[in-house]
């Protein structure tokens, strides 16, 4: 007999609802929850597929360990006594640092990381801690915590209410969104252009969203912020009158004879955006009801991505559009985890890197350093790695090297549910249990979406006695591993933590509930599954809710100012090279999935795209094996002609390259491609730290 449940996909942003119908143990149907507040009944290919991760035969479901090539299933005891020994003896024998940590984007996503997944950070004493977040993200919390105070002090653009939507490389038709949890994005768009609204994309790519678009311009890689700081010169220096700011704001002038030099012409020089679409599109956004700019990844994983998120913040300010309905806005969730403490303020520059002299930011180095404090013999070398959730093989600058780099390792272990790219150099890994069988709330993703909403999902299956949530393995990881360490903390400061780690996720939500002025508890929640609605997005939260010093919102700060006199004098490479890009598709979600036979039918998705007139000119033919070649590698993979790409321009997609040795990944031999990261740059940085995975120079050539 069939049963229905009440699911929730943390696979990506967008935290849809779900709707299951369960047989026994068997997931047989999966659909959007229409009763739910902010996902309304959408559900992309990946929320179908969460029940694939659940039933995958390749998943791991008990821990395992190395030996010679292949792996033996142990017990927990034996495999967490294991790890913590070898974790522990390494940071007696060579300090501190010679740990390092890799948190994968799932951390994001799971209740139990972000509760307990913390805590073992701490608790493991290593400044050489990385993530994901220096790949994706970083230029984004960085400006936050200098502007606003809070590396997760976001605005989100009100998209159910704005009039004037300028999406700057950003794909939501293809992420769900990304830092703005937008389900439904598909109808939202079309809710937009029924009231009288239009959404204008800039990007080298002719991608789902520009195909939807009232408008889309092609933009060179790497030249947003020329543009974007063009923007901001018309409104500064060309408008009749002058702008205005709220009264908390400091730095207006500083801005001003920032972009003095940043004309529209010097920007359509760069970026081949006509100057007078630039004029046209900051005075549309100058005179809409309501407006709102959004950058992503396009931007933030480029050269300039920090300049560009705060041209972005700067752009909405100026025109009136920070903290007011339809413009950017922020959250007001039940549990407020910025304004709680839970995660912290951030920072940058506390330490640098060993090598090459990095700067951290919010207590991590770029990942693009990792390759390098692995290999570089001396005081401070890392010499065993805990990976969690993460691949970053296929997920960071140069892979190729990385991967032989963590071969080199005294030891590694990994929490993950699979052996991949990354993890099949682990000597231990121990998987936790998947979505459906944990408790899930969204602290993250509640606090970046465009309605405010709360929900708590319970498991939908009870999981097996012998196995693990994450937040049990990093519990007892945890206990075991300081356990073993000759330097102990102060005994008050470990009781506390073992309490912290002792408490369930789950009560850990209801205290939090309780410490919030919203009224939702978790009582409440369980009675509405689906989720409660508490209201569109509210206005006038500034100055109040800001967390800088004496509640100003910095618009020059030092580090952005400095960065921009740099742009100011860099020069625009005119080298004959191509330009690589990467780009992500629906049914795909980073470097895994790709075993999930519903997500890789049809056709071939890891083709490198390129423009028409650029492979006549090296006379390629449209389906022709081709060798891709950067600064640090080379790829042959198929290539396919579209004149969806502006002219100099190449794409290829995020997260492909299954064919290593040793990966138990089920049909992902089939759909393997190529690594783009083979050819990434760990040279090419952001101020910030996050790596330029955009606009790297390529040479394409047949093989």
């Amino acid at each position: 007999m069939s049963v229905k449940r009440i699911g929730v996909c943390n696979l990506c942003e967008a935290i849809c609802g779900l709707e299951l119908t369960i047989e026994g143990r068997d997931v047989v149907s999966v659909r959007g929850n229409p009763a739910d507040p902010l996902s309304r009944g959408h559900v992309c290919p990946k929320g179908v597929a969460i029940a694939d991760v659940y039933a995958d035969p390749d998943r791991l479901r008990r821990p395992v360990r190395r030996v010679g090539d292949g792996w033996q299933e142990i017990g927990w005891d034996e495999a967490l006594d294991l790890v913590a020994e070898r974790l522990a003896a390494v940071v007696e024998e060579h300090g501190d640092d010679a740990l390092g940590i890799y948190l994968g984007n799932p951390n994001a996503h799971s209740l139990g990381s972000l509760t307990h997944g913390t805590a073992m950070f701490k608790a493991f004493r290593t400044r050489n801690r990385y993530s994901a977040t220096s790949v994706d993200q970083l230029p984004h919390q960085l400006v936050a915590h200098l502007m606003f105070g809070h590396q997760l002090f976001l605005p989100v653009p009100d998209i159910d209410r704005t009039s004037w939507f300028l999406v700057v490389g950003a794909n939501p038709m293809a992420s769900n969104g990304s830092l703005m949890t937008v389900p439904d994005f598909p109808q939202r768009v079309r809710e937009l252009r029924a009231r009288g609204g239009r959404m204008v994309v800039l990007d080298p790519r002719r991608t789902e969203t520009a195909k939807v678009a009232d408008e889309h311009h092609f933009v060179r890689p790497g030249t947003d912020a020329w543009v974007l700081l063009a923007m901001l010169h018309v409104l500064t220096a060309e408008a009749t009158t002058p702008p205005t700011v709220p009264a908390y704001a400091d730095g207006l002038a500083t801005v001003v004879d920032l972009v003095a030099e940043f004309t529209p012409e010097r920007a359509e020089a760069v970026s081949g955006l006509p100057a007078a679409e630039v004029r046209r599109l900051a005075r549309e956004l100058a005179d809409a009801d309501a407006g709102v700019v959004y950058s992503r990844i396009g931007v933030s994983a480029g050269p300039w991505g920090t300049v560009c998120q705060w041209a972005v913040n700067c752009l909405n300010v100026l025109t009136g559009n920070l903290d007011r309905v339809g413009g950017a806005m922020f959250t007001s969730p039940a549990i407020d985890a910025v304004g709680t403490g839970l995660i912290g303020r951030g920072h940058h520059d506390a330490w640098r890197s060993r090598v090459r002299g990095l700067p951290e930011t919010a207590g991590e180095l770029p990942v693009s350093a990792l390759r390098e404090e692995i290999e570089t013999p001396g005081e401070g070398q890392v010499r065993a790695m805990l990976t969690v959730a993460g691949n970053p093989v296929l997920s960071t600058p140069d892979g190729a090297r990385l991967d032989s780099a963590l071969a080199g390792l005294d030891f590694m272990a990994a929490i993950d549910i699979y052996v991949n790219e990354t993890t099949r150099h682990a000597d231990v890994i121990l998987p936790p249990t998947t979505a459906l069988e944990r408790d899930h709330y969204d602290l993250v993703f509640h606090l970046l979406a465009v309605r405010n909403t709360a929900r708590f999902t319970p498991a939908v299956f009870d999981k097996d006695p012998d196995q693990r949530h994450d937040w049990q393995i990093f519990r007892d990881l945890t206990l075991r591993t300081t356990a073993r360490l000759s330097r102990k903390a102060p005994l008050r400061k470990r009781l506390v933590q073992r309490a912290r780690l002792t408490a369930s996720p789950t009560f850990l939500v209801g205290q939090l509930l309780r410490r919030g002025s919203s009224g939702v508890t978790l009582t409440k929640l369980r009675a509405r599954p689906a989720g409660l609605d508490l209201g569109p997005l509210r206005g006038g939260q500034l100055p109040d809710r800001l967390h800088t010093e004496g509640k100003r919102l910095d618009l020059a700060p030092a580090l952005v100012v400095g960065d921009v006199a740099r742009l100011a004098a860099a020069e625009v490479p005119t080298t004959d090279d191509l330009l690589l890009i990467g780009r992500r598709h629906k049914q795909d979600c980073n470097s895994w999935m790709h075993n999930s036979e519903r997500l890789t039918r049809g056709r071939p998705r890891h083709h490198l795209l390129m423009h028409p007139d650029d492979l006549a000119a090296r006379d390629l033919a449209d389906g022709a094996r081709v060798r891709v070649t950067s600064r640090v590698g080379s790829v042959e993979v198929e290539v396919a002609a579209t004149d969806d790409l502006m002219p100099g321009v190449v794409s290829l997609p995020h997260g492909y390259g299954h064919a290593r040795e040793g990966v138990l990944m089920g049909r992902s031999r089939e759909v393997a491609g190529v690594s783009v990261n083979d050819l990434t740059d760990p040279e090419l940085l952001d101020v910030s730290g996050n790596a330029a995975l955009n606009g790297v120079p390529v040479a394409v050539t047949a093989c």
